[in-house]
């Protein structure tokens, strides 16, 4: 199922990093995330989150940076593994897309309406908003992950958080480096990827990558349904840049991606027979009808041009083109009962462009700054009797067609001033105008002749300014405070007509913009002669307006998607640490939050409703609760990592490494209701990961496995379905490097 699918891959063989961070360095100079230390020390780690290269250990933000090599050592392919190696993250798979939350805040709803918290870019530019995120991690520079709202600099404003994900780049210059690396494993996974530098000439050089993966299902499924169950993922990469002076530099990349993941498997969460909650105890057997099958095509063309003036401003052009369409036909009633028999038949294509201008200072002054435009526009395409949801197909069919516009403009900036005694004032603005547009059709079309035919043409327009106040304090070289407030937004959008009952055909309202505020500090810092860095932080924020499907508040038969009317408070303590010491490396990381809702009266659309329920006032009935003190969404109390592995020298061309990683994501709800009769309790996450790996010259055979425990957990849930995480995989891997 869409991003459900299996992330053992060739990349997943953890410790075949000793030698790929050898070919990465071969292939290209240190970059943001890359190494710049010595060996016997912890590696100093650059980081881009404001455009421009800077430490850190000297950076006020909370963030989590992964090398190419440290994804390998850590078995992480794609986005849903983050959340095993940094603090305050959870990731949801619901099939078409992921629901990524950074303490707590990220995406709420599940639909082309709802933007996402937390922004992932590739390469400069912002990505599909919360759809065909399962792109696998190959031929990677490094992925940052920063926490906290970035409503300052570029792309997409954010509340959550946003992650950075840079690919290896050409090396003009260099050699034909690279890697090619396979594996084998359980449910007959297979694979293969690998890259290669080439240069042209002495100012052009390209780079190609390559990826694929085949494995069969992980589920034992009964019932007559059809299909073919098995993934099959290939995808690749081509990149070419061009510095025909030292002052002009043209980089630009393009990749290209078949993501087929079989069939789309969830479980139902109630017995039909019983009404009880199903065990979690097997969620990997159960019953399914109807045809099967979800899958991803997209690419990505991103160009990059650079010019640097003799004084040391940099003109910065980021400009990207992406385009995509994903497929899913499954049951959603996760039964083979022949009543009700739900299904979806869905297929949206997605068109997405965007243009980043930014204008830099030099980094060597006193003052320095950065100031920017950003523009997007995103088309979502609704083919006429591809959007289907049945209940079941024949029967009553709702139906959509048409096209919805979405788009962003935005200016910003931020400037630096250095202070007497290490301190440094940094402050930072962005201004945002967004618009949303429908022209798209609702239908029935068992019920056409009734009318059940809504033409939706409206539009929402919002703006909102954002920005940044931090006071930075370099208090010694190894010693660094902080304290900001930040804040961040994410746009509203438009409702559909509701078909049925009372007000059937009527447009609900808009749901507004969220809006967070950050009140944050943090303490950095740098132990027993480089041999040990720790962050240290804590966080405030107010989250306001929060996107939530409920019921309709003077009709409550309909649902519709609102806005929480109170903020939620969410505040907590993070921590990190990397020690390396001789052969022995170690990394961890923990974050402990509370999350408490405001005033908020609704009815759960799960049960029983009655009467009207004002979102401030009420009144308290049996059907219209208070939700106030409730938890957030996907918001753990506490989580926690630890990766370590120790690498023993046989011989000057034999090293042995054996790792081991394990992380814990305490339980979470999977709506505002806390209602653990529903299904909305998720349990604890518990991820066992090791390899020994055994490096010869410039080859490595690994040995690894991947949730060690067989820890079966429910990776989310959408009503009234339940995903499963993932099941033990293990195998061996062969990397060359050349």
């Amino acid at each position: 199922m869409k991003n459900h699918a299996p992330w053992v891959s060739a990349s997943v063989v953890a410790l075949a990093w000793c030698s790929f961070a050898q070919a990465q360095t071969a292939a290209s100079p240190p970059r943001s995330g890359a190494s710049s230390g010595g060996a016997s020390g912890v590696a100093e780690v650059v980081v881009t989150a404001e455009r421009r290269a800077t430490v850190l250990q000297k950076t006020p933000i909370a963030a989590t940076v992964l090398t190419g090599a440290d994804l390998l050592k850590s078995g992480v392919v794609t986005v849903d593994q983050l959340q095993f190696v940094s603090p305050s993250v959870t990731i949801n798979n619901f099939g078409q897309g992921n629901d990524f939350d950074i303490r707590g805040i990220g995406k709420g709803e599940h639909n082309t309406q709802t933007e996402t918290g937390v922004i992932t870019y590739r390469d400069g530019v912002a990505t599909f908003p919360g759809y065909f995120t399962e792109e696998p991690y190959y031929d990677i520079a490094n992925v940052q992950v920063l926490r906290g709202p970035q409503g300052t600099f570029s792309g997409q404003n954010a509340t959550g958080g946003a992650v950075l994900v840079n690919s290896a780049n050409p090396v003009i210059g260099g050699g034909y480096d690279g890697y090619v690396m396979g594996h084998y494993g359980n449910y007959s996974d297979a694979g293969a990827e690998g890259a290669v530098n080439l240069p042209i000439s002495d100012t052009l050089a390209a780079r190609v990558a390559f990826y694929g993966d085949y494995h069969n299902s992980f589920y034992h499924v009964t019932g007559p349904w059809t299909g073919d169950p098995n993934q099959k993922w290939a995808a690749g990469r081509f990149s070419l840049l061009w510095e025909p002076t030292s002052q002009l530099k043209v980089l630009w990349k393009t990749d290209f991606d078949y993501l087929y993941n079989g069939n789309y498997f969830g479980s139902a969460i109630f017995n039909p027979v019983t009404h009880k909650l199903n065990p979690t105890s097997n969620l990997y057997n159960f019953s399914n009808n109807g045809q099967q099958n979800a899958g991803d095509v997209f690419m990505r063309s991103v160009l990059q041009v650079d010019y640097t003036t003799q004084s040391g401003i940099d003109f910065r052009s980021i400009a990207g083109w992406q385009q995509g369409k994903t497929t899913w036909q499954g049951d959603i009633d996760g039964t083979a009962l022949p009543a009700p028999n739900y299904s979806i038949n869905e297929s949206v294509d997605e068109n997405l462009w965007s243009e980043e201008f930014d204008i830099i200072s030099p980094s060597n002054k006193p003052i320095t700054w950065v100031v920017g435009g950003y523009y997007d526009h995103n088309d979502y395409a609704f083919p006429f009797g591809r959007f289907d949801i049945g209940l079941p197909f024949g029967g009553f069919d709702e139906n959509l067609t048409g096209v919805n516009h979405t788009y962003t403009v935005a200016g910003f900036g931020q400037v630096s001033f250095q202070l007497p005694a290490g301190f440094q004032l940094q402050v930072g603005g962005r201004y945002s105008a967004w618009g949303t547009s429908n022209m798209v059709n609702w239908y029935v079309p068992e019920l056409l002749k009734f009318g059940f035919n809504y033409l939706d043409q409206q539009s929402e327009t919002g703006q909102n300014f954002t920005g940044k106040v931090a006071l930075n304090w370099n208090v010694n070289r190894n010693n660094f405070l902080y304290v900001f407030v930040a804040s961040g937004a994410t746009p509203g959008g438009l409702n559909g007509p509701a078909y049925f009952g009372v007000g059937a055909g009527v447009i609900p309202a808009p749901f507004k913009q969220e809006y967070v505020t950050d009140y944050e500090g943090g303490w950095k810092s740098t132990l027993l002669d480089g041999h040990l860095q720790t962050q240290l932080g804590f966080y405030y924020n107010n989250f306001n307006n929060f996107q939530v499907i409920l019921p309709i508040p003077n009709n409550p038969v309909q649902v519709t998607e609102t806005n929480d009317p109170s903020a939620t408070v969410l505040y907590g303590f993070e921590a990190s640490a990397q020690a390396r010491w001789d052969g022995w490396s170690l990394n961890g990381g923990l974050g402990v939050e509370n999350t408490s809702l405001g005033t908020f009266f609704t009815q759960d659309p799960r049960l029983p409703r009655a009467g009207t329920c004002n979102p401030t006032t009420g009144p308290l009935t049996a059907s219209c609760i208070n939700l106030a003190g409730h938890q957030q969404t996907y918001a753990p109390n506490f989580t926690a990592n630890i990766g370590v592995s120790y690498d023993y020298q046989i011989t000057d061309v034999d090293v042995l490494t054996p790792n081991l990683s394990f992380a814990y994501i305490s339980h979470q709800w999977a709506t505002l209701f806390n209602n653990a009769s529903q299904g909305d309790y998720l349990a604890p996450r518990q991820m066992l990961n090791g390899s020994l790996a055994w490096k010869h010259g410039s080859y490595v055979v690994t040995l690894y496995g991947t949730n060690l425990l067989n820890d079966q957990y429910v990776s989310a849930v959408l009503p009234p379905i339940r995903m499963a995480g993932l099941p033990r995989q293990y195998g061996l891997s062969v990397m060359k490097t050349f």
